[in-house]
């Protein structure tokens, strides 16, 4: 689906200002869709058939005829039986939030394992939605085969996406546990970044790590993850990786689909939580990025909260109060490096504090085999050579503890 240079209508129920529709705004002109105006309508409650009344469907069917609309965006999910009721009133294409979200994403995913999970999360959503309307499955690859007798175009799109469904399922299931393998492997400890979308986190990434990660004043400007090694005071080595932003009420289907991407967070061993402290929506965004990591069952990990955008904030006092008042916290701007200097103290300290002093008497073929890891993921206070064996003392993470503990003295 695309809907660049289409020109787009939003649709609000029930929102108290005009802030909360701002949001749905950005991400259909992040979309590339034109948005002609805004329609908010207040309801005690939500309407099984139309979401909106019928009558205010009617107004804004009128006006997109005379203004030449093309596109209907509501902020919020439809049920499949209030999308297909809209576009009978509207004649136009209709679609709800998860759908536009989706379409970003589908716009923005670079590679081949991107590509899966979006596609998976589309077909999830698209399923239920079949309406026998000629919907077009142009995104599907490969020849339609012969029909059962009797089997009518509806049935049989539904079964091709349910097939095409399960095989994406398998595909990023060999994903993640290609992944999980390659976790086992790795040596170094694990950042990984996390925030509300176009908080900064890929220019954050970039000024740590000179990582080249695509930076765009647009939500979902990247989707891939990218991950480097970094070096910490005290010369620690530590792996961080950039993840897909978060965003208010995110797609259960997106969450699903994506779950191989994001569980590089529930493996880490930190998190950074970029705040844009120049958003109006600053603890709104802060909340939905927090309920996205209580569903990943991550919202107990040690986190440093990063209040970026320094530069753009009017209030030092603000920031002050902000930082107070929140536990493991730091002002930074990452686009002019003010504050790096002290987030990566504080990253230090919070790993050096998950070192305990130890002594290990290795065979020295083994020592000489494993001696980079310490010096990679330690601190070495005394390194001797006696009677065939090394002794090494110093200060290394549990999970080295754990792994050697057989050479422990």
């Amino acid at each position: 689906m695309s809907i660049i240079s289409e020109k787009a209508v939003i649709v609000g129920l029930n929102v108290n200002d005009r802030e909360g529709l701002d949001e749905i705004e950005r991400l259909t002109y992040s979309a590339g869709a034109e948005v002609v105006k805004k329609f908010i309508q207040r309801r005690k409650r939500i309407d099984p058939a139309y979401y909106i009344g019928k009558g205010k469907a009617q107004e804004i069917a009128s006006f997109s005829v005379q203004e030449g609309v093309n596109l209907i965006v509501f902020d919020a999910d439809l049920t499949p039986a209030q999308q297909r009721n809209l576009e009978e009133i509207f004649n136009l294409k209709v679609i709800d939030r998860t759908r536009l979200i989706l379409d970003i994403f589908a716009q923005r995913a670079r590679t081949s394992e991107g590509k899966l999970q979006v596609e998976l999360a589309q077909l999830t959503h698209l399923l239920p939605r079949l309406t026998g309307h000629g919907i077009m499955l142009s995104q599907l690859a490969g020849g339609i085969g012969t029909r059962g007798p009797g089997e009518t175009k509806l049935e049989y799109d539904r079964r091709r996406i349910r097939k095409r469904i399960n095989v994406l399922q398998k595909s990023i299931e060999k994903i993640r546990n290609r992944r999980a393998v390659q976790r086992r492997h790795r040596t170094f400890p694990l950042i990984s970044l996390v925030g509300y979308t176009n908080a900064g986190k890929s220019t954050l990434m970039n000024t740590l790590t000179n990582a080249g990660v695509l930076v765009d004043n647009r939500p979902f400007a990247t989707l891939d993850t990218t991950t480097r090694k970094i070096e910490l005071p005290g010369h620690q080595e530590v792996l961080i990786t950039d993840t897909v932003g978060f965003i208010r009420n995110l797609p259960h289907h997106l969450i699903a689909a994506f779950r191989a991407t994001l569980e590089e967070i529930k493996e880490a061993d930190l998190l950074l939580h970029i705040v844009d402290i120049s958003s109006s929506q600053m603890e709104e965004e802060m909340e939905a990025v927090r309920n996205v990591l209580e569903e990943l069952e991550v919202h107990l990990k040690p986190t440093i909260t990063v209040f970026n955008k320094i530069d753009k904030s009017n209030s030092k006092e603000v920031l002050n109060r902000l930082l107070r008042n929140t536990p493991d916290s730091v002002g930074i701007s990452a686009l002019y490096g003010e504050g790096i200097p002290v987030l990566l103290e504080k990253i230090s300290v919070f790993f050096s504090s998950l070192r305990r002093l130890v002594k290990f008497s290795f065979p020295y073929e083994v020592g000489i085999k494993y001696l980079p890891i310490f010096y990679e993921r330690g601190e070495i206070y005394r390194k001797e050579f006696l009677n065939g064996k090394i002794i090494i003392e110093g200060k290394v993470d549990n999970e080295i503890a754990q792994k050697f503990a057989q050479y422990r003295i």
